[in-house]
Order: C-alpha cells, then structure tokens, then sequence
C-alpha cells in the first residue's frame, strides 16, 4: 500500500499504564486497521478507576496546548479523522474543543469521532462544568457515541419512552446538527423492547443491550416527489447479548472500531434507500458482512464495530472464567474495602483481551450481523 494513502487519526484521550481503556483500548486496534494514530494523552494513570485505587497525572490546560501548537509549528497536525474521549475537566475540555474548532476550520472534510465521556448508569464521573462545552463541540462532530445517560445529559430528555428517545434523537440533529448519532448500549427496558420492530426484537427483553444509529437526512434539496418521511432521520438499530461480569473500555474500543469502519457514501446525498458500499478500508481485512437489507455508512460502521467488540468481549470474558478463583470472587463492597487487593485481582483478569483478540480486530473470523431499518421508528 502506498504509504501516503494511509490515514491518519489524532486520539485525544486517557491513557493507562496497565490495562486497556481509553487511547490503549483505541490505538492498537486502530493500527491494526491500518491507520497510523498521534497520541495525545489527556491523563496518565497507573490503571483504570475500577480497581479502586490508581495514581498518575491529568494534564492541564496549558499542556495540552502546548502539545498541539508544537505539532502545528512542526507541520505535524495532519490528521484525517480525529476521535477524542475522556478529559477529566472544563479546562482541558475547552483546549480539546479550541483544536478541534480549528481542524474543522482547517479540513472541512475532516471526520471527527466525538465520544462524549462523562457518566454511565445514571452518574457523572466529571465535574459537571464539562456539560456545556460538550454541547458546544456537538456541532464539529461527524458521530457522536454516547450511552444513554449521556445523551439524557446532552439533551436533558430522560428516555422512558419512545416518545422521548425520538425527542432526544431530534435534539441532536436538529438542535445541534450532528450528522450521524449512535447509542451503543442501552438496557433494553420494557418500554423500548415493546417499541421495537419484529425485524429488531429478539424472543426476550433479557440479558440483552440495544445499539441505535440514526443519520440526518441530506442536505441536497430533495425533489418535489421525495415524501416527508424521506426527510427524517434515518434510524437503524441491533441487539447484542449482554455478558456477564464487569468489562472496562467498551466504548473505548467501540468508539474506535466506529470510527475506523466509517466511510462516507460517494454521493453527498444518503437516505434509507441507499446500500452503502464504503469508500477503500485501510483494512486488508474487512469483515464479511452477512447480507441484508440496505444500510447506511453509519450503520455499516456500527455492525462492525458491534460484531469485533462482542467477540472480544466474548474472548475476554472465556478467559475470566479460567482464572484462579481468588480472581474470580463476586463484586462485594465491604469485602473489598477491607481487603483491596480483592477487588484488584478481579479487575486485573478482566482486562480486555485486544492482542490476543488481534485477528479479530482485523476481521478474522468474525461475522457481522447487518443493522436493521427501524421502521416507523417516526410514527405513521
């Protein structure tokens, strides 16, 4: 391949020492793709939060700055995609958001994966400040993948029905003008398993999570015989099982995964009646996709991107259970307060298993499950 067709990604994310989250569990599948990535490492920590204890450094504001203009003096800053994660505060955040406004500037055709790293389970991790920034950066994105308690965070729309997802989905596409949303892991509640089509609802609402895409309609002027529906977002959706056990930097992989698959459709103009053939991979390796109904770049993308993340998922978790038991005892929070290396053991046999997953990565082995059209996920 020639080496000035390869692309490249800026990764502005955590970074750990030992284990995989945040820009470990990015980078090498990226690479394993075929792109080269520029690191820049908005914290560095021994480990990730879930072993209870952890020590490092989060960078400032001015570091990070400074890590930026020496690239730019350098004639360095050429990404073609750019993906950016966890930042711990509004200050880094708002340096974070001042480079990708002016890459966008810079490159408008430039792809930019936001993943907007704040909560899960209906708790913030950040210092809440970090809110309105990331509702200024949604505007830049090309896709945003939040899980469902961030998009309640973006849009302040509490998903209890499917009145209420679509009101958030419209939020961010209408509001903020993101082209493409995922959601990539919501319980699947009683409410949505009875919302969801025949041709996405699996035999039960156990054990199960539930990925979302949804792509804004055209730009291009539609025709005067195109119909309203035509003009909505179009809406893909899949379910996944849900493994047991606890599992850190998912949606570090996913997000990563998402972005490497993505390619814009030839035309400018993409609706739901489009079988997406995406633009060359830099992968040798693109996963056979099952056939199916048509898609979209989005949606092709998050098959994908499910598909590798389930299966490395699966290597990880296999592996867990060969493990001595005292690295297998249950989650307890008194036993583990009292004896922190408990906790420790647990978390170290957990880590995602990305070198050994590494075929995968590529798309060895793998089948992908197309995403299905959400039918009238807009009403009548």
């Amino acid at each position: 391949m020639d080496t000035e067709s390869v692309e490249r990604v800026l990764s502005v994310q955590s970074h750990v020492v030992y284990g995989y989250v945040g820009g470990k569990a990015a980078v090498f599948p990226l690479q394993c793709l075929g792109y080269d990535v520029d690191v820049v490492n908005t914290v560095h920590f021994s480990n990730h939060s879930g072993y209870g204890r952890s020590g490092g450094t989060k960078a400032t504001a001015a570091e990070l700055n400074a890590v930026f203009e020496s690239m730019e003096r350098n004639e360095l800053m050429v990404p073609t995609r750019l993906l950016t994660g966890y930042v711990p505060g509004a200050e880094g955040l708002s340096a974070v958001a001042g480079l990708a406004r002016k890459l966008r500037s810079e490159k408008p055709d430039l792809i930019y994966l936001l993943d907007p790293v704040m909560g899960d389970s209906g708790k913030l991790y950040v210092a809440a400040d970090v809110i309105p920034i990331y509702r200024e950066l949604l505007p830049l994105a090309t896709i945003i993948s939040p899980n469902w308690f961030e998009v309640e965070t973006l849009t302040n729309v509490r998903l209890d029905s499917l009145q209420s997802l679509r009101k958030a989905i419209s939020i961010l596409h209408d509001t903020y003008h993101v082209p493409h949303v995922v959601i990539s892991s919501m319980p699947l509640t009683r409410w949505l398993y009875e919302a969801l089509p025949p041709s996405v609802r699996p035999p039960t609402d156990e054990d199960q999570l539930l990925c979302i895409t949804s792509s804004a309609p055209s730009s291009c002027s539609p025709s005067s015989a195109a119909s309203a529906q035509a003009q909505l977002p179009t809406v893909h959706a899949l379910c996944v099982p849900l493994l047991p056990g606890y599992f850190s930097g998912v949606g570090d992989l996913f997000s990563a995964l998402l972005l490497a698959h993505f390619h814009r459709a030839p035309s400018t103009c993409i609706s739901s009646s489009i079988s997406a053939s995406p633009s060359p991979s830099p992968s040798a390796h693109e996963p056979p996709t099952s056939a199916g109904p048509p898609t979209s770049p989005i949606a092709h993308a998050a098959a994908h991107a499910l598909a590798v993340t389930q299966h490395i998922l699966r290597l990880t978790h296999e592996h867990a259970l060969t493990l001595p038991a005292e690295q297998r005892l249950p989650s307890d929070d008194e036993l583990d307060a009292a004896e922190p290396l408990r906790k420790i053991r647990r978390m170290r046999g957990r880590e995602l298993r990305l070198v050994q997953g590494q075929a995968a990565l590529r798309g060895v082995g793998v089948e992908v499950r197309p995403m299905q059209v959400w039918e009238d996920f807009w009403g009548a």
